[in-house]
């Protein structure tokens, strides 16, 4: 009688499993990815990060990389802008073009992952909530004709250029108050639209290596910004319960140097790898084994949202999707 009890409890389970399936088939799918400026993988592994925790609990997390491959045409610096443009374009320096965090020159020829929604399917509802305004309107070259001359739905960014409600400071306190704002934005704006695809970007972490290195007051921005995740965490979470299926995505753009810990850009190992947590189950073994990239998020949340990349764009990608 037992053996025959537990093999309906079985059943059961299964047959929930699958029902859960086939809810998630049918659901609306959306996708929100997160950026948390310059976390090297040994750093978010030993600080404390609850939400991060849950969220690759839901999913995975694996190391990554960022800096192309060494020695070879896509060998790209591990500096914040590049790897943001290599993170929306699914490309590497060498071709999207941007090297550096000022002077840019992107090369829009290479789509990024919101002119591809945009053009496949306009009805799509796209946002970013961002502590550096350039994410917009120069690497994603909203409004630009020659990149696409579209525009997101929605945008919460620009903060930093004002300084009456964010006086700057030495230590930079005023760019954690703007990712508080950002993310706070981000999570109420999420709850209550549930846009398709949304990026969310918060500099702080950055801000406090460069001028303290390893130190105690960065593990604490690691926390900080762990708090900030939980909130868009939490977003999502109502809008699943809600019924529809959610891809989140957490990375970073760059590792930091193995000495002090302030500098990054160079090719040392440490600058190199980074990390991706997502809730997201499915994951392939280049990811559970830490060989995907910072390239190959924008073709899994791509692969998740079920949108076609158009052949001319997809065949100019270096990434590729880490979803079964």
């Amino acid at each position: 009688m037992r053996r025959i009890a537990l093999a309906l409890v079985s059943l059961s389970l299964l047959s929930g499993c699958h029902r859960q399936m086939a809810r998630q088939a049918n659901a609306p799918r959306k996708a929100v990815f997160i950026l948390l400026d310059g976390i090297p993988a040994d750093v978010v592994e030993r600080v404390a990060t609850p939400n991060i925790d849950a969220i690759a609990a839901a999913g995975g997390y694996a190391r990554a990389y960022v800096g192309g491959a060494l020695g070879t045409p896509t060998e790209t610096p591990t500096i914040s802008a590049p790897g943001y443009m290599s993170l929306l374009t699914s490309t590497w320096a060498n071709k999207h073009n941007v090297w550096g965090n000022s002077n840019q020159s992107p090369n829009y020829a290479f789509w990024n992952i919101f002119r591809i929604v945009e053009a496949v399917d306009s009805t799509r509802h796209t946002a970013i909530f961002s502590t550096w305004l350039d994410n917009r309107t120069v690497l994603i070259g909203a409004g630009r004709a020659r990149a696409g001359t579209f525009t997101l739905d929605h945008a919460v960014d620009g903060l930093e250029l004002d300084t009456v409600a964010y006086p700057h400071d030495k230590a930079s306190r005023y760019i954690l108050a703007i990712d508080d704002r950002v993310s706070r934005d981000a999570a109420a704006y999420i709850a209550a639209k549930g846009p398709d695809l949304s990026w969310v970007y918060l500099q702080h972490t950055d801000d406090v290596a460069h001028a303290n290195g390893d130190s105690e007051p960065f593990d604490e921005a690691v926390r900080d910004a762990d708090e900030f995740v939980g909130r868009i965490w939490a977003a999502v979470k109502q809008r699943e319960a809600m019924g529809e299926h959610w891809m989140i995505v957490i990375t970073t753009d760059h590792g930091r140097d193995a000495v002090s810990g302030r500098g990054h850009g160079g090719k040392s190992v440490r600058e190199r790898t980074t990390w991706i947590a997502t809730n997201r189950p499915g994951l392939d073994a280049r990811f559970t084994s830490g060989a995907a990239a910072i390239v190959d998020i924008a073709p899994s949340i791509l692969h998740h949202l079920r949108i076609p990349i158009p052949a001319a764009v997809a065949k100019e990608m270096e990434g590729v999707s880490f979803l079964r």
